[in-house]
């Protein structure tokens, strides 16, 4: 690896961490992700003849990088649908903010259930960001993180993963407050000036921009690398691997 980054962005120095978001960054589950939303919706839609149809840039639009029920709530917003949001553990079949929250969810797990194979380009380098000292953490708006680094081999090489399920448990605002990797890197037990984000949604380059971190790393997997720079990266790769 070259002096990692060095020649990409600004410095390294003052780096002691990379704060990585999961979908799309080391796996490729944001497509799963896309694939999900887009069946939850045509299928929810085929129902209101007068509403407009789900379209593939309403991914980017509205729903990719949001925690899930963020997602459901502004792009039923976007029609013009307001639903009553239901209990956290509503039934998958009930029309509820909730219940189409999980709904989603239950169609991503049966996508991911036949196994994840990470990016090869973002496993070497976080294997060399990991033979250089730097300490990570993953940090994600999915509730499914734990299962989908499990499913892609990487578990063990994260001690601190902030997910959908931490960040509500200890009430953190979702991306694009930088709230969670701000908690990411309390828990690496550093400063945030000294981790470095990296992000493939416009909604958590916002994050790592809004709040006080090294830099951030845009990942540009379909959100545009205009649109990352706009949001507020640093630098903007198509894969990890081009930095090693």
């Amino acid at each position: 690896m070259t002096d990692l980054l060095e020649t990409s962005i600004p410095s390294l120095k003052g780096a002691a961490a990379i704060l990585f978001d999961l979908d799309g960054v080391l796996t490729p589950t944001a497509t799963v992700h896309e694939r999900a939303w887009q069946e939850l919706f045509e299928s929810y839609l085929s129902s209101h003849p007068g509403v407009a149809g789900y379209r593939e840039s309403d991914y980017f639009d509205h729903i990719d990088g949001k925690p899930r029920f963020d997602g459901v709530r502004d792009f039923l917003a976007s029609r013009g649908i307001v639903l009553d949001e239901g209990p956290l553990d509503d039934d998958p079949a009930n029309v509820t903010v909730q219940g189409l929250g999980n709904r989603k969810n239950r169609i991503f797990n049966d996508i991911v259930s036949a196994g994840v194979e990470p990016f090869e380009g973002s496993v070497r380098f976080l294997e060399a960001a990991l033979d250089r000292g730097l300490k990570v953490a993953v940090v994600s708006s999915s509730r499914n993180a734990p299962a989908v680094l499990k499913a892609a081999g990487l578990s063990g090489h994260f001690p601190v993963v902030v997910d959908g399920v931490v960040a509500a448990a200890e009430g953190l605002p979702g991306k694009p407050s930088p709230a969670t990797y701000d908690y990411a890197a309390h828990l690496l037990g550093l400063p945030t000036e000294e981790c470095i984000v990296v992000e493939d949604a416009v909604s958590g380059v916002q994050a790592g921009s809004a709040g006080q971190f090294h830099s951030v790393i845009g990942v540009d997997r379909g959100a545009g690398r205009q649109t990352l720079l706009d949001a507020g990266a640093t630098v903007v790769v198509e894969d990890l691997k081009e930095l090693l």
